[in-house]
């Protein structure tokens, strides 16, 4: 632990950390006011419905920008003092963006009723959401081209103050559309929420005009798109694929449990995302970066055995708080017509422990540019949840989505150490030390 303030301290700007914080907690705190009044004004049956809605929105987001975000940030950075491959990278990233997201608006505004019946079926009617949804998306995409230009461009601080402000202006229009029309309200505020931070993120682009005459359809490089294909590739697999998958989980619930089982099912995924955000913001914070240096065996060993030593125990601890406490937090999070909530807990934490433990070494996938291997092990995650989730729910309801997702993480995680053996429990040779 001691190591990892030590490198923030010197290595990230003090005031960029603590900023990633507040980002990190406004959007906590924001989730939790929403769900609160999801649960208060529209019940679990609802619950499951926004689920959908919010997963379905986050496969469009990205094949919306074609998971260009971290190829983008990538390359600016190396090339942000070249005037041509700056202007190359731009311009080919923005327009393969905006060729992406007119397609993807075009079809889901023109099929918008097939959409509704897919992902609320055809007894209810939110087709006029998905058409709002589509002509959100632009806005959406070109808020996330601007985002990973500051971001290339080590705009650190002005990019998490427009989160933070942005997190509060969505949470207000949120919460007022959920208490003015209930389910109506919150299904409209997931597909415009994320899309009004562009509002915000205008005033930045009108201030950098200079960088926005670098877009120039004569400078779109068609190899430059295969340098981006590696991260199109793992946008199409963590980024789509899974949201849709999820889609099909928490529909086979609704079929077999029914839409309520389902909310429950949902309700439990948000807590766990909430208490996720800490360790996956100071793993992105930390380790991406510091697997990034690392040239040798020795140092990424001892950094992964040092996070199981000194972090992993305290998280697990933290995890053990949480379940003691799961008829608190219900009642908190949610209220008392969540109470078969407490029953997903178990086996849910049990997951989300093996997810950090797998997860970080798997930036190293990242960090390393072993980018088959992480799309391999993540089609081999997803397909295992499907399949895990589905036989398990057959045996044992709802808890058995909970189940699958231990077991595919465990598996997952299991495959991860056979990949990295070597590096983490071979033998290690005088060059490698």
């Amino acid at each position: 632990m001691k190591k990892i303030i030590k490198y923030i301290n010197s290595k990230v700007l003090v005031r960029v950390a603590w900023l990633n914080s507040a980002t990190v907690l406004t959007k906590i705190i924001a989730g939790f006011l929403t769900t609160k009044f999801i649960a208060h004004f529209i019940g679990a049956e609802g619950l499951a419905l926004i689920g959908n809605l919010r997963s379905f929105f986050t496969a469009i987001q990205n094949f919306a920008t074609v998971g260009l975000y971290n190829g983008v940030v990538k390359y600016i950075g190396e090339f942000k003092n070249n005037t041509l491959r700056l202007s190359k990278t731009i311009s080919t990233a923005y327009y393969t963006g905006f060729v992406a997201t007119f397609l993807v608006s075009l079809l889901c505004y023109y099929n918008a009723e097939t959409i509704n019946d897919l992902l609320f079926s055809n007894q209810y009617h939110y087709s006029y959401v998905i058409q709002i949804m589509a002509l959100a998306i632009p806005f959406y995409a070109l808020n996330m081209f601007c985002f990973s230009i500051m971001n290339g461009f080590s705009k650190y601080r002005i990019l998490l103050i427009i989160n933070i402000i942005g997190q509060i202006m969505g949470l207000a229009v949120t919460l007022l559309l959920i208490w003015q029309d209930n389910i109506d309200g919150a299904l409209i505020s997931v597909v415009i929420s994320p899309s009004l931070i562009f509002l915000i993120t205008l005033v930045g682009i009108l201030n950098r005009r200079n960088l926005m005459n670098e877009i120039k359809v004569s400078n779109v490089d068609f190899q430059w798109i295969k340098r981006f294909s590696p991260f199109i590739l793992m946008a199409v697999v963590s980024g789509i694929v899974l949201p849709l998958v999820t889609i099909a989980i928490r529909n086979y619930i609704i079929d077999v449990e029914g839409t309520k089982d389902a909310g429950y099912w949902e309700a439990m995924n948000r807590i766990s995302t909430y208490y996720l955000m800490f360790v996956n913001s100071m793993m992105t914070l930390y380790f991406l970066p510091r697997f990034s240096e690392i040239d040798n065996k020795k140092e990424f060993r001892s950094e992964v055995f040092s996070f199981y030593k000194n972090i992993a125990p305290a998280f697990g601890l933290g995890l053990l708080v949480i379940y003691l406490l799961r008829p608190f937090i219900v009642l908190l999070f949610l209220n008392e017509d969540f109470e078969p909530v407490e029953n997903l807990f178990g086996w849910q934490l049990l997951g989300d422990f093996v997810k950090i433990l797998s997860v970080l070494i798997s930036y190293h996938f990242i960090a390393k540019k072993m980018f088959w291997h992480f799309i391999i092990t993540e089609l081999f995650l997803v397909i295992m949840t499907y399949i895990t989730s589905l036989y398990l729910i057959d045996i044992y309801g709802v808890v058995g989505a909970n189940i699958g997702h231990f077991i595919s993480y465990s598996m997952y995680f299991i495959i991860i150490l056979l990949i990295f053996g070597s590096s983490l429990f071979g033998v290690l040779m005088d060059d490698e030390s």
